[in-house]
């Protein structure tokens, strides 16, 4: 599966609402509100959860995967040290990243990109995109767009 940085995650498009990500992907093996009701689609087969923004009528703009077959730049991230994956990623400029430790994890977050990688061990075990937010304070939405 691989991420789209900006733009989405395999076939997913941020900006999708719930029936354009069921007409690809099918049912989703949960479907919940979050705190803020949102809508949460999950699907065990990738280990993904997407969500739908309430306030964006319901639009897919972020995701969190821990799927082995997770892909940036043709890279693998699940799994494998935080240093060999920062260094892939600073071959592509992007070197910028916010970190923050709790218990065993540790998170770094690169927000140019809406990217955050999770790690425990300094190995990889999960990974957060979003859409993202332009200079109006705007979701910059991708889905519909040529």
């Amino acid at each position: 599966m691989k991420i789209n940085l900006k733009n989405g995650i395999d076939k997913l498009i941020f900006g999708m609402k719930q029936k354009d990500v069921t007409a690809v992907y099918g049912t989703p093996d949960r479907n919940y509100k979050d705190e803020d009701d949102n809508v949460i689609f999950v699907y065990n087969k990738f280990k993904m959860r997407l969500t739908f923004y309430k306030d964006e009528d319901f639009k897919f703009g972020y995701v969190v995967v821990s799927g082995a077959d997770l892909e940036l730049f043709g890279n693998k991230l699940i799994g494998r040290n935080i240093k060999d994956v920062k260094k892939d990623l600073a071959q592509k400029n992007i070197t910028k990243f916010t970190q923050e430790e709790f218990d065993t994890f540790e998170n770094y977050f690169n927000e140019e990109n809406w990217l955050l990688l999770q790690t425990e061990f300094e190995e990889v075990v999960k990974v957060e995109v979003g859409a993202i937010i332009n200079n109006k304070d705007e979701f910059d939405w991708k889905f519909g767009k040529k």
